[in-house]
C-alpha cells in the first residue's frame, strides 16, 4: 500500500510565502508525475502544479512566476513553495502522486490535503 503525506499548510498574510511537502512512503516501485491540486469551497478541485519524474514541469496561469513546483526523487517527496500568496489561493491543497506499487502499472494516489488559508 502507499502513503500520500502532505504538511506545510497553515494561515499566513496576503503576499506572504508558505512551503508544502508531500512524502509518499509505502510500497513504491517508482513515481511517474507528482502534482498538486487544490480546491476551494464551492469550487471544482484544480490542478496548481505538476513535474515528470525527469524534473519537467506544468503550473496553472494563476501561479505562474509565483510558485515553484520541486520534487527529491530520493526521498520519494514532492515540494511547492508558494510565494507572493493571495486570498484567491486559500484551498484545500493535495497532493497527488502516479505510482507503481505492488502491480505491474501506475495509478494515481492521493494525499489528505492541508489548508491554506491567506488573509487580506
Amino acid at each position: 500500500q502507499v502513503h500520500l503525506v502532505e504538511s506545510g499548510g497553515g494561515l499566513v498574510q496576503a503576499g506572504g510565502s508558505l512551503r508544502l511537502s508531500c512524502a509518499a512512503s509505502g510500497i513504491i516501485g517508482s513515481i511517474n508525475n507528482m502534482g498538486w491540486y487544490r480546491q476551494a469551497p464551492g469550487k471544482q478541485r484544480e490542478l496548481v502544479a505538476d513535474i515528470r519524474s525527469g524534473g519537467s514541469t506544468n503550473y496553472a496561469d494563476s501561479v505562474k512566476g509565483r510558485f515553484n513546483i520541486s520534487r527529491d526523487n530520493d526521498k520519494n517527496t514532492v515540494y511547492l513553495q508558494m510565494n507572493s500568496l493571495k486570498p484567491e489561493d486559500t484551498a484545500v491543497y493535495y497532493c497527488k502522486g502516479n505510482i507503481r506499487s505492488t502491480i505491474p502499472w501506475y495509478r494515481d494516489y492521493w494525499g489528505q490535503g492541508t489548508q491554506v488559508t491567506v488573509s487580506s
